[in-house]
């Protein structure tokens, strides 16, 4: 099992950055898969960025080019460093984590884009 604590979420106005962060309970490296996702008031829940064990990244079109997941394995834990926000980013924002075939979700983090 994994528990998995995310911070770093608040208002921003439009432009603006932030860094999200998900702490792992055990070793990222045993983790097959961690990703960032977001849910909005009346849609459904959609990957914004992940990364394998392996540090392959993949990120959702609606977020390339402003946002980067990265990691810091001895800390064991996940970032999310997000650029050039918009209000459409506005959402809770999940880290969700992989160990076998079992997903594992945080209780999520608020970010708010003021325009």
């Amino acid at each position: 099992q994994v528990q998995l604590v995310e911070s770093g979420g608040g208002l921003v106005q439009a432009g603006g950055s932030l860094r999200l962060s998900c702490a792992a309970s055990r070793s990222i490296l045993s983790i097959n898969v961690m990703g960032w996702y977001r849910q909005a008031p009346g849609k459904e829940r959609e990957l914004v960025a992940g990364i394998t064990s392996g540090g392959t990244t993949n990120y959702a079109d609606s977020v390339k080019g402003r946002v980067t997941i990265s990691r810091d394995i001895v800390r064991n834990r996940v970032y999310l460093q997000m650029n050039r926000l918009e209000p459409e980013d506005t959402a809770v924002y999940y880290c969700n984590g992989v160990l076998g075939y079992t997903g594992y979700w945080g209780q999520g983090t608020q970010v708010t884009v003021s325009s």
